[in-house]
C-alpha cells in the first residue's frame, strides 16, 4: 500500500482480520513444522544455537525492494545450500505444507505471501533431516548475522539478503507475528525456517523452530 492510500474503518478491519487469520494459520504450521517421524534422529546441540546479533556486528543499509518474481532457486553460501525452490500453500488445517519428504534437499517458498525481494517477509521453509538423513536446512542454525543468502528469480535477478538474526522459538512459546511478520516496514525481508531444539520421542517431535531473519541489501544478476 503506498503512503498516499488511507483504507476506510471498514477496509482496516477487514485487513486486520485477514491478518490475524494468517498468523493463526503460520502458528499452526510453525507447530506442525516441527512434527517429525518417531525414527529420526535430533541434531547435534551445537547445530542448534541461537545467537541474536551480536552488539558489534556492522551490517550493510537495506536496498530498496524489488519489483515481484519468482523464486527459482536459494543459495546459502556459507553452508553450502545451493537448492531449488518450490510454491506451496496451505494445507486442509490451514498450515503451509512443507516440500515433500522425497524432495528434502528442496526449499519450499509460502506462493501466496511476499515474493522474495519484494517488500514485506517472504516465507521459506526446509526440512531438517528425514528418515535416513540430513535435509537441505540441516546446519540453518548455524548461520550467523552478516552471512549472505541469495535468491535466484525468474526476472533474472538474484536478490542479495543480508541475515541480520537467528532465533529458536519454543514451540510452547511460538510468537507468530515476531516470527513471519515485517521486522521494519517498506524493507524487504527473508525468512528461513525449519525445526530445531530437542527431539522428543514421547511426542514424536522437535521442540522448537529455527528462524533465520534476512533482509535484500543489494542485487546481482
Amino acid at each position: 500500500m503506498s503512503d498516499d492510500e488511507h483504507p476506510s474503518g471498514s477496509g482496516r478491519l477487514l485487513m486486520g482480520l485477514t491478518w490475524a487469520v494468517l498468523l493463526f494459520a503460520l502458528w499452526q504450521w510453525g507447530v506442525q513444522l516441527t512434527d517429525v517421524r518417531q525414527d529420526m534422529s535430533a541434531p547435534a546441540a551445537g547445530d542448534m544455537g541461537a545467537v541474536g546479533r551480536p552488539p558489534d556486528t556492522e551490517l550493510p543499509p537495506a536496498a530498496r525492494p524489488l519489483g515481484d518474481a519468482l523464486p527459482l532457486r536459494i543459495d546459502i553460501p556459507a553452508l553450502g545450500v545451493r537448492a531449488p525452490v518450490m510454491p506451496r500453500g496451505l494445507d486442509r488445517q490451514g498450515a503451509i505444507e512443507p516440500p515433500p519428504f522425497g524432495q528434502a534437499a528442496a526449499v519450499g517458498w509460502y506462493a501466496a505471501g511476499t515474493r522474495p525481494g519484494a517488500a514485506g517477509a517472504a516465507l521459506m521453509v526446509g526440512h531438517l533431516d528425514t528418515e535416513t538423513r540430513p535435509a537441505v536446512f540441516y546446519k540453518l542454525g548455524s548461520v550467523r548475522p552478516g552471512q549472505s543468502v541469495r535468491v535466484v528469480r525468474d526476472d533474472g535477478k538474484v536478490a542479495e539478503f543480508t541475515v541480520d538474526d537467528v532465533q529458536i522459538q519454543e514451540r510452547d512459546h511460538f510468537d507468530a507475528r515476531q516470527a513471519y511478520g515485517p521486522h521494519r516496514p517498506g524493507r524487504a525481508e527473508l525468512r528461513l525456517i525449519t525445526c530445531g531444539g530437542a527431539f522428543d520421542r514421547d511426542s514424536g517431535s522437535y521442540t522448537a523452530n529455527v528462524i533465520v531473519s534476512a533482509y535484500l541489501t543489494g542485487t546481482g544478476h
